[in-house]
């Protein structure tokens, strides 16, 4: 007998969804940041066994949308309920409600298995974790709850465990040697995009977009180009840094890990376009991915 599902993992921002996702899979797919919104698209993760497929689905946190691209971000949250195999709703230590009240409602009116997870337990005290549990156990009175740390693994073994016996019956998806359903390219530009969320402030970050424009694989090293845009000639000037400082800590750090993940020598160039108002224009939106139609 062979299982097979979709486990869709959905909460507020900065709750850990991303270090799930990483820890389930024993790889770093989704980007991880303190910086709320760093998920942007919903990336798929798969867990193959013997006899078990485990497709996760990370999508971006929910938030009120503000622009386009927002709105085309809860798109991705929003089909997270429709194909939906088994639910994860995660939430963190100290959290009192979801930032929009019709995804909670969603969540306690899904037909398929809901899954509580409460994060981040290695922060807090054996009567704060008490406290938390009864009160989302009380609101989402179908879901099986479960204590986690997902940084620190702490009862993450026991939440996939528990996912495989959910699983339904069904032929594997994808190919058992996949990790993912997003094309190598999009890792580059993740992975560009983190080390951009980390280094800058403000607004920087999220007017950035990442584009791998070339990307050539040879026996011994990977040649990439990737462009990366800003919505404004004074973001520009931040990206790049005084002599060019500031964009080449960020291909540096990005080139490591490039190198780790496909183990092999990665030679990156990076350069900065303006891309005037790429966050509330539609085809832009297209063009970059985030149209979900």
């Amino acid at each position: 007998m062979h299982k097979a599902g979709f486990v869709n993992i959905i909460g507020n921002p900065n709750v850990g969804k991303s270090t799930l996702m990483n820890a389930f899979i024993g790889e770093k797919l989704s980007i991880i940041t303190s910086k709320a919104q760093t998920t942007r698209h919903r990336i798929l993760g798969i867990v193959n066994g013997d006899d078990f497929q485990v497709i996760l689905s990370d999508t971006p946190g929910i938030i009120k949308p503000a622009y386009e691209l927002q709105s085309s971000m809860m798109d991705f949250v929003k089909s997270a309920f429709d194909d939906a195999d088994i639910l994860i709703y995660m939430v963190e230590i100290g959290e009192k409600e979801l930032k929009d009240e019709a995804f909670f409602e969603k969540i306690k009116s899904s037909k398929a298995p809901v899954l509580m997870l409460l994060n981040k337990i290695d922060t807090s005290n054996q009567e704060q974790l008490e406290a938390q549990a009864a009160l989302w156990q009380q609101n989402v009175p179908n879901a099986e709850f479960f204590p986690i740390s997902a940084l620190e693994g702490f009862n993450v073994k026991n939440v996939l465990d528990r996912i495989i016996e959910l699983l339904p019956e069904s032929p594997a998806y994808y190919p058992k040697d996949q990790l993912t359903d997003k094309p190598e390219r999009f890792f580059v530009n993740e992975c560009i995009r983190e080390k951009i969320l980390i280094h800058y402030k403000k607004e920087i970050p999220y007017a950035v977009e990442v584009v791998t424009e070339e990307f050539f694989e040879e026996e011994d090293i990977i040649r990439m180009r990737s462009v990366i845009m800003v919505e404004r000639e004074t973001q520009k000037g931040i990206v790049i840094g005084h002599k060019g400082s500031a964009l080449k800590r960020v291909g540096v750090e990005a080139r490591k890990d490039l190198e780790k993940f496909f183990g092999k020598q990665v030679h990156l160039e990076l350069y900065v376009k303006v891309n005037k108002n790429w966050r509330s224009n539609q085809n832009q939106l297209k063009r970059f991915g985030y149209n979900n139609s």
